[in-house]
Protein backbone atom coordinates (compact mmCIF):
# COMPACT_ATOMS: atom_id res chain seq x y z
CA UNK A 1 0.00 0.00 0.00
CA UNK A 2 1.38 3.45 -0.71
CA UNK A 3 0.90 5.44 2.29
CA UNK A 4 2.96 8.51 0.99
CA UNK A 5 -0.05 8.69 -2.01
CA UNK A 6 -2.39 8.06 1.18
CA UNK A 7 -1.30 11.07 3.01
CA UNK A 8 -0.70 13.40 -0.08
CA UNK A 9 -3.96 13.04 -1.20
CA UNK A 10 -5.86 13.77 2.60
CA UNK A 11 -3.86 15.99 2.81
CA UNK A 12 -5.20 17.73 -0.25
CA UNK A 13 -8.92 16.50 -0.02
CA UNK A 14 -8.46 17.60 3.93
CA UNK A 15 -6.69 21.11 3.96
CA UNK A 16 -8.74 23.90 6.41
CA UNK A 17 -11.48 21.44 7.06
CA UNK A 18 -12.25 20.90 10.72
CA UNK A 19 -15.47 19.36 10.73
CA UNK A 20 -15.30 15.86 12.19
CA UNK A 21 -17.79 14.25 10.44
CA UNK A 22 -16.43 15.77 6.83
CA UNK A 23 -12.93 14.62 8.18
CA UNK A 24 -14.39 11.05 8.73
CA UNK A 25 -16.07 10.70 5.57
CA UNK A 26 -12.91 11.67 3.46
CA UNK A 27 -10.70 9.41 4.97
CA UNK A 28 -13.28 6.52 5.46
CA UNK A 29 -13.61 6.73 1.96
CA UNK A 30 -10.11 7.39 0.31
CA UNK A 31 -8.65 4.47 3.07
CA UNK A 32 -10.94 1.98 1.87
CA UNK A 33 -9.91 2.88 -1.79
CA UNK A 34 -6.83 2.27 -1.30
CA UNK A 35 -5.86 -0.29 1.42
CA UNK A 36 -6.06 -3.33 -0.68
CA UNK A 37 -7.81 -6.15 1.98
CA UNK A 38 -9.67 -3.70 3.89
CA UNK A 39 -13.48 -4.88 3.11
CA UNK A 40 -14.93 -2.59 5.74
CA UNK A 41 -13.86 0.97 6.41
CA UNK A 42 -15.29 3.46 8.99
CA UNK A 43 -15.32 5.31 11.91
CA UNK A 44 -17.36 4.94 15.36
CA UNK A 45 -17.59 8.28 16.93
CA UNK A 46 -17.70 8.95 20.31
CA UNK A 47 -21.38 10.76 21.28
CA UNK A 48 -21.82 10.31 25.22
CA UNK A 49 -20.13 9.11 28.02
CA UNK A 50 -18.50 5.67 27.42
CA UNK A 51 -20.68 5.35 24.11
CA UNK A 52 -19.81 4.90 20.67
CA UNK A 53 -22.01 5.18 17.73
CA UNK A 54 -21.66 4.72 13.91
CA UNK A 55 -19.93 7.46 11.79
CA UNK A 56 -18.85 7.51 8.10
CA UNK A 57 -18.02 4.17 6.51
CA UNK A 58 -17.20 2.25 3.40
CA UNK A 59 -18.40 -1.27 2.80
CA UNK A 60 -21.50 -3.44 3.86
CA UNK A 61 -23.61 -1.91 6.81
CA UNK A 62 -21.63 -1.67 10.35
CA UNK A 63 -23.17 -1.86 14.25
CA UNK A 64 -24.92 1.02 15.17
CA UNK A 65 -23.92 1.56 18.46
CA UNK A 66 -20.90 -0.09 20.47
CA UNK A 67 -20.57 0.42 23.99
CA UNK A 68 -16.95 1.34 25.55
CA UNK A 69 -17.26 -1.57 27.36
CA UNK A 70 -17.62 -4.58 24.47
CA UNK A 71 -15.97 -5.58 21.42
CA UNK A 72 -12.96 -4.53 19.74
CA UNK A 73 -13.42 -0.72 19.21
CA UNK A 74 -15.37 -0.53 22.77
CA UNK A 75 -11.26 -1.64 24.18
CA UNK A 76 -9.60 0.82 22.16
CA UNK A 77 -12.02 3.38 23.16
CA UNK A 78 -11.74 2.39 26.69
CA UNK A 79 -7.51 2.19 26.37
CA UNK A 80 -6.83 5.19 24.09
CA UNK A 81 -4.27 2.48 22.52
CA UNK A 82 -4.36 0.59 19.09
CA UNK A 83 -5.65 -2.61 18.44
CA UNK A 84 -4.93 -4.98 15.60
CA UNK A 85 -6.76 -8.85 15.89
CA UNK A 86 -5.12 -11.13 13.19
CA UNK A 87 -8.31 -13.55 14.43
CA UNK A 88 -11.22 -12.36 15.64
CA UNK A 89 -13.02 -15.13 16.85
CA UNK A 90 -10.10 -15.35 19.30
CA UNK A 91 -10.41 -12.05 20.84
CA UNK A 92 -12.92 -12.42 24.00
CA UNK A 93 -16.20 -10.34 23.26
CA UNK A 94 -15.56 -9.58 19.50
CA UNK A 95 -18.96 -8.31 18.23
CA UNK A 96 -19.41 -9.41 14.92
CA UNK A 97 -20.87 -6.77 12.46
CA UNK A 98 -20.31 -9.47 9.57
CA UNK A 99 -20.09 -13.06 9.82
CA UNK A 100 -17.50 -12.98 7.38
CA UNK A 101 -14.91 -10.72 8.96
CA UNK A 102 -11.81 -12.75 9.82
CA UNK A 103 -8.90 -10.20 11.12
CA UNK A 104 -9.37 -5.70 12.34
CA UNK A 105 -7.70 -2.63 13.16
CA UNK A 106 -8.95 -0.13 15.15
CA UNK A 107 -7.24 3.11 15.77
CA UNK A 108 -8.15 5.77 18.31
CA UNK A 109 -9.01 9.18 16.83
CA UNK A 110 -7.47 12.26 18.86
CA UNK A 111 -7.75 16.12 17.88
CA UNK A 112 -5.07 18.16 18.86
CA UNK A 113 -6.82 19.16 22.20
CA UNK A 114 -6.76 15.35 23.72
CA UNK A 115 -9.87 14.46 23.21
CA UNK A 116 -11.04 11.17 21.90
CA UNK A 117 -12.84 11.79 19.14
CA UNK A 118 -14.01 8.21 18.00
CA UNK A 119 -11.74 5.16 16.63
CA UNK A 120 -11.08 4.34 13.07
CA UNK A 121 -12.24 0.67 12.47
CA UNK A 122 -10.44 -1.38 9.50
CA UNK A 123 -12.06 -5.10 8.70
CA UNK A 124 -11.12 -7.75 6.38
CA UNK A 125 -12.21 -11.28 5.29
CA UNK A 126 -8.95 -12.01 5.75
CA UNK A 127 -6.98 -13.54 8.61
CA UNK A 128 -3.90 -11.16 9.78
CA UNK A 129 -4.29 -8.76 6.97
CA UNK A 130 -3.07 -5.43 8.56
CA UNK A 131 0.56 -5.19 9.46
CA UNK A 132 2.10 -2.86 12.07
CA UNK A 133 3.08 -0.17 8.88
CA UNK A 134 -0.49 -0.57 8.35
CA UNK A 135 -0.80 0.56 12.02
CA UNK A 136 1.50 3.23 12.22
CA UNK A 137 1.42 4.62 9.15
CA UNK A 138 -2.56 5.18 9.29
CA UNK A 139 -1.90 6.51 13.33
CA UNK A 140 0.61 9.43 12.19
CA UNK A 141 -2.56 10.03 9.33
CA UNK A 142 -5.32 10.58 11.65
CA UNK A 143 -3.22 12.70 14.12
CA UNK A 144 -2.30 15.19 11.26
CA UNK A 145 -5.81 14.75 9.67
CA UNK A 146 -8.07 15.26 13.09
CA UNK A 147 -5.48 17.74 15.09
CA UNK A 148 -7.79 20.88 14.28
CA UNK A 149 -11.15 19.05 14.20
CA UNK A 150 -13.72 20.38 16.28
Amino acid sequence: MDYDDLDSRLHALCHGETDVVALMATVACEVHQTHPLADWTGFYRVVGPKLLKIGPYQGGHGCLVIPFSRGVCGAVARSGKALNVPDVEAFPDHIACASTTRSELVLPVWNGAGALLGVLDLDSNTPAAFTAEDEARLTAILADIFRDAS
